[in-house]
């Protein structure tokens, strides 16, 4: 890329952010009722136009095609009748969630006399990073919306077609209620220089969500002037209890492998306790040959099963995002706390348990963003918390943790109410 391409790029995404800067005081000071209405018109402007995605769509699978993307991918690429009915349902399910915005809590008289609260405010501007799924397009654009956000949104090249066509729907339904369609941009280069635009302009930016591989998140937050609200890694465990009811920790593990594979709160580790191994392990080594998953264990697991693979150090820092299973049998809950916080990832960890004892240990001791008792991992989503669409999970320490729903994208502010104090 000469300079000249790169100035035109820079000059490209600092115009956006000018005005999604600009758009993001519109949209702050926005009342719910005007947020819902743009919401559900942007739901008809993508009904009206399914024939017309469709159509942008192929032009993004004939070229997927032609650059030989395997299936999987042309698969999370491929806009549906279906999958375009389901975005206006998630944009009507958004517009049917509560409005944070403005929500005071935690109002206290101090002895001053002074009411002190804190309101519910938006972030600003988020920019969001994402690959493969034009969909992403969509559950973006609504929520940040809600949470009262501009938003800049740069997806994968290999959907340009297919954002671009959706992109012009939101724009509709925007401008159908006198919001600025800046509001929400699509950028609209495929240019990779773009990203390293976005994720460097803290005066227009104020927050940015990476969506899609390890590469990509690692890249993004080694990079990036902005905050950054990011999961790398979904290394999830179940550990069984020597107290743990049978009945109850074959369904849930089995659960937590086999629900779905490629998705980050799969189990990717399955811990036993070795007083009740020899119980748990050989009625599951059975149900999840059945699923044609692949096992590897230490000693300990390969002396209860045999043909069982042994296990590397490198299997239990694994995120599979497949029908793989490492299997590690623990002296102690001690140890299975200790092995959690050594190789987990910080996303989702479970115990199952009969101990209440135990479960309020391991509640407190395991430091990740989900941890649950007698409960598969698979929970770990937005819509089973009940938080409605999700625009990822984050397992960084401040600010949003876990499912990041409408309320993790926004801050709070502290208020105040008097009455003429001045303070002595």
């Amino acid at each position: 890329m000469n300079s000249q391409q790169q100035v035109t790029v820079k000059q490209q995404m600092q115009a956006l952010g000018q005005q999604a800067r600009a758009a993001s005081r519109v949209v702050a000071a926005a009342d719910t009722n005007i947020k819902n209405r743009a919401l559900l018109a942007m739901a008809e402007a993508l009904r009206t136009a399914t024939t017309a995605l469709i159509e942008a769509n192929e032009k993004d699978l004939a070229a997927g095609r032609a650059k030989g993307l395997d299936a999987a991918m042309l698969d999370r690429l491929e806009l549906t009748p279906k999958r375009i009915a389901g975005m206006i349902e998630g944009l009507q399910q958004v517009a049917a969630l509560a409005d944070p915005i403005g929500e005071i809590t935690d109002m206290r008289y101090m002895p001053s006399g002074i009411q002190v609260g804190r309101m519910r405010v938006p972030l600003g501007v988020i920019g969001i990073i994402y690959e493969s799924r034009p969909n992403v397009t969509v559950e973006a654009a609504s929520l940040c919306l809600k949470a009262g956000n501009a938003c800049i949104l740069r997806g994968g090249s290999e959907a340009i077609h297919s954002n671009t066509a959706i992109a012009a729907c939101i724009s509709q339904g925007l401008q159908a209620v006198g919001l600025p369609a800046t509001a929400v941009q699509v950028v609209e280069t495929t240019d990779r220089a773009a990203v390293g635009e976005l994720i460097t302009m803290p005066q227009y930016v104020d927050v940015i969500v990476p969506r899609g591989g390890k590469g990509l998140i690692e890249r993004i937050s080694k990079d990036a002037r902005v905050p950054v609200i990011k999961h790398l890694d979904g290394v999830c465990h179940v550990y069984i209890d020597d107290e743990a009811d049978i009945a109850k920790a074959i369904p849930v593990a089995m659960n937590a492998k086999t629900h779905r594979y490629g998705v980050c709160n799969a189990m990717e580790t399955l811990l036993v306790h070795f007083g009740i191994a020899e119980k748990a392990l050989l009625p599951l080594m059975a149900l999840l040959q059945e699923k044609g998953v692949e096992l590897r264990g230490c000693d300990r697991t390969r002396a209860i099963l045999s043909g069982v693979k042994q296990a590397s150090e490198d299997d239990w820092y694994a995120e599979y995002l497949a029908p793989i299973l490492a299997i590690r049998v623990v002296d102690s809950l001690d140890d299975a706390i200790a092995h959690i916080n050594k190789y987990g990832s910080q996303h989702t960890d479970s115990i199952v348990t009969e101990s209440y004892t135990k479960a309020r240990r391991f509640l407190r001791e395991v430091d990740s963003s989900s941890v649950m008792i007698n409960a598969s991992t698979r929970f770990a989503d937005g819509f089973e918390y009940g938080l409605g669409a999700e625009i990822g999970i984050s397992t960084d320490k401040i600010h949003a943790r876990g499912p990041v729903g409408l309320e993790g994208l926004t801050s709070q502010k502290y208020v105040v109410f008097g009455d003429g104090h001045v303070r002595s």
